[in-house]
């Protein structure tokens, strides 16, 4: 069974800097996946540039089928070296992980890659190669499912200097912290988010660096069948719901039509949740079968402002995205996230008048709108999606 390849970063940009000195790179392709992560020497401008280079000319080249001594060469040769400290102008790391579970890294000056398997960091064996007088580490290793694999710029292991730590939190540290909170995280944005959120407060919510961290969750396909509106011919309402309950996971209906369709034909009553309300998201219901039942363009549209912050890779303020509520928007969006790998929309095409009132917000848009945005996002944070208009 092939494995799926979750992946998340967050970068902090150093403070009062515009851009970050930090990039990262992922390219998808058919058997594998891409993961280039370079830190440019300084921040601003200048080490943006650096390490957008470095990503670009990695990305292309293993997406093109260079070997990683080939790619690594090329930008050992690229990339000028600072003539007052003698050192290179990017530093980098590089993963190409297969969907059968195979790794190939190659790491250049940024901190060792961490890799929890069991709540405990597992040592790989790495062989040194020396590219024109560069030592780069590369080594190969297959994964398993829930292993989590962590590559950081060294912005996070100097986290806290001259903060609140006087010698930074140290690899050792992030190292004992992973072991501790990996198997609390279903997704690899979970990680990523959480480590980040650690460095931004050792920093005191000034970063002294860029930062950045990328983490891979090794996970088994999950499943999501969401259905949404009622078909444009009612005769189809008893295959869209025959397909829902065929699904290989979670069900989830957003929509009271969508839902009463769901009622009658799966002849199960549909009970609202008014024990708890809350102020700006309708209440949800239950149905033998379901996992959630939603009101429909409100609720979906609240949800996909959540998930945008799951999107946002730079953090510039305590804005740290938090999916932890249980009101229909915020359960939508940690479902979408942490339970979902794979994402099966069925959308009727029947348009609600009520939709198109020029009284209603501006953001309450057309529910096909809606369902446009939610692929795009859903794509940003790696999952795979499909549709299916009736």
């Amino acid at each position: 069974m092939n494995l799926f390849i979750d992946i998340a970063y967050n970068s902090l940009i150093k403070h009062e800097e515009e851009l970050c000195g930090d990039n990262v790179e992922i390219v998808k392709l058919e058997d594998s996946t891409i993961i280039v992560m370079a830190d440019g020497l300084g921040s601003g401008v200048k080490a943006n540039i650096l390490s957008t280079l470095t990503t670009k000319i990695a990305a292309t080249m293993l997406r093109e089928g260079e070997d990683i001594y080939e790619t690594v060469d090329t930008i050992v040769n690229t990339l000028p070296v600072c003539k007052v400290r003698n050192i290179a102008y990017s530093t980098f790391t590089i993963l190409k992980i297969y969907n059968d579970g195979r790794v190939y890294a190659a790491e250049y000056d940024n901190p060792p890659l961490f890799i929890i398997r069991d709540n405990k960091h597992i040592d790989i064996s790495k062989k040194e190669l020396d590219i024109n007088g560069k030592k780069v580490y590369v080594s190969e290793f297959t994964t398993r499912k829930g292993d989590v694999l962590t590559a950081v710029s060294d912005g996070v292991i100097h986290a806290g200097i001259g903060e609140i730590l006087n010698l930074g939190w140290t690899w050792d540290n992030v190292r004992d912290y992973l072991e501790r909170s990996c198997n609390t995280k279903k997704s690899a944005k979970n990680v990523s988010t959480d480590l980040i959120g650690i460095c931004w407060d050792l920093y005191g919510k000034k970063p002294g660096d860029d930062t950045t961290v990328v983490s891979v969750k090794i996970r088994g396909p999950e499943y999501i069948d969401l259905f949404t509106g009622p078909p444009v011919n009612k005769g189809n309402d008893t295959f869209v719901i025959k397909q829902l309950m065929q699904g290989k996971g979670k069900k989830i209906i957003c929509g009271g039509t969508a839902a009463n369709i769901a009622s009658r034909e799966l002849r199960r009553k549909v009970k609202v949740n008014m024990d708890i309300l809350y102020k700006d998201v309708p209440p949800t219901s239950t149905m033998i079968g379901i996992d959630l039942i939603t009101e429909g363009v409100l609720t979906l549209s609240k949800a996909l402002d959540k998930l945008k912050k799951c999107t946002q890779a730079y953090l510039k303020n305590d804005n740290i995205y938090n999916l932890d509520g249980n009101d229909g928007a915020s359960l939508l969006s940690r479902m979408l996230v942490e339970d979902c790998t794979h994402l099966n929309l069925w959308v009727g095409k029947t348009v609600n008048l009520a939709h198109q009132n020029p009284d209603f917000p501006m953001d309450l848009n057309i529910k096909l709108n809606l369902i446009d945005e939610l692929c795009d996002v859903m794509k940003k944070l790696g999952k795979t999606v499909k549709v299916n208009y009736v």
